[in-house]
């Protein structure tokens, strides 16, 4: 008939269709999470967020970014610069937010170029108007500490320890998740046996007491606190990669290539291990939002980085100890909630695109 319509046809425009031709499903993948348009959004965000803390000396600085003074120029930013070279008396280094060094850089055709928020993490504010901490103002937007340093300046800094912190413990547990979840999943039998008993050993020992004792025996360091935290933050996701493994293992293709003569690496590294990563994926946001909680908890309780370091978590014990100047809790509260809530929803975004059951056109 004329008007009918080929069966072929009306199988390509089924919205049943599961395959998209022409898209990979990695791809597929990345347009079922830019669907979920607060994850979408959120990744947007978090990513904003962690460029501009990368930037954070361009961003929040207590030395300007170039200096033009009597016909030359100085990077302050780059090199360290003696007062004396812009009409000081000391050979010290220069204090840009000295009054007179100020106006110095002000006469004439000379001028200086500060950051949108003229202050360091360290930067102690001697000219404030009230005493410290002082509340929000015109000069400190957020206010200052109990030691007068600017807040918004506290917060870059530390929200960048954080996440670098925790992008480095999140990607040496999964490191070391991988390989073990790999090695009890393929191999199996005794080997599976050994490894359990020994997680269920390790796993039972006390991690807080074991940070305390280290942290009363060797100095306070990033390093040490990130090495301490990935003794215990494999175990988790090594169930995950087990069970996968487990599961692929005994899937076709893994004994058409043993038929074949394949090695062990090649097998896991061909053709297990891909199949295998969509647990890995889907925790990372989660891993770092747990990575990030454990070291502000651990400066809460003075366990984490070493005195001087810019921190979250001593910003909030800051909070504590002075009721009065609400803005320090409240500012980093909102912080670490907001950055939380991103990536939680980032995680929640990623779990949906990478679930089989809702991969549809």
């Amino acid at each position: 008939m004329s008007g009918s319509i080929p069966v072929s046809a009306l199988t390509e425009a089924s919205p049943a269709s599961p395959v998209v031709p022409g898209l990979s499903p990695s791809r597929r993948a990345w347009l079922r999470f830019k669907r979920n348009r607060l994850g979408y959004w959120s990744l947007l965000v978090f990513g904003l967020m962690v460029l501009l803390s990368l930037a954070a000396e361009l961003v929040s600085n207590d030395r300007p970014l170039l200096v033009r003074y009597e016909g030359q120029f100085y990077s302050p930013l780059l090199k360290t610069y003696p007062e004396k070279v812009f009409g000081g008396d000391f050979d010290t280094a220069t204090d840009y937010h000295d009054p007179f060094i100020r106006q110095r850089l002000s006469e004439g055709s000379n001028w200086a170029l500060f950051a949108p928020n003229p202050y360091g993490y360290k930067t102690i504010n001697y000219f404030a108007r009230e005493p410290n901490p002082s509340r929000p103002t015109m000069d400190n937007l957020l206010g200052t500490d109990d030691r007068g340093r600017d807040l918004l300046a506290q917060l870059i800094y530390g929200f960048r320890v954080s996440v670098l912190f925790a992008l480095a413990l999140t990607f040496t547990g999964v490191l070391l998740g991988v390989i073990t979840g790999a090695i009890q999943g393929y191999f199996g039998g005794r080997t599976d046996l050994a490894f359990q008993r020994f997680i269920e050993i390790w796993g039972s020992m006390p991690e807080l007491y074991l940070l305390i004792i280290f942290s009363a025996v060797f100095a306070p360091s990033v390093s040490l606190l990130l090495v301490l935290l990935s003794l215990f933050g494999w175990m988790g996701l090594s169930d995950y990669v087990r069970a996968e493994f487990l599961r692929n293992r005994q899937m076709d293709y893994v004994r058409a290539a043993r038929a074949m003569g394949l090695s062990h690496w090649q097998i896991i590294s061909r053709h297990v291990l891909p199949n295998s990563l969509t647990p890995v994926v889907t925790f990372l946001p989660f891993r770092m939002s747990a990575a990030i909680l454990a070291l502000t908890s651990l400066d809460f309780l003075g366990l984490g980085v070493p005195p001087g370091t810019p921190s979250l978590g001593e910003l909030l014990s800051q909070g504590k100890n002075s009721i009065d100047a609400w803005w320090i809790s409240l500012s980093t509260f909102a912080v670490l909630v907001s950055t939380l809530l991103l990536l939680t929803f980032m995680g929640d975004a990623l779990r949906d695109a990478l679930d089989p059951r809702k991969a549809e056109r």
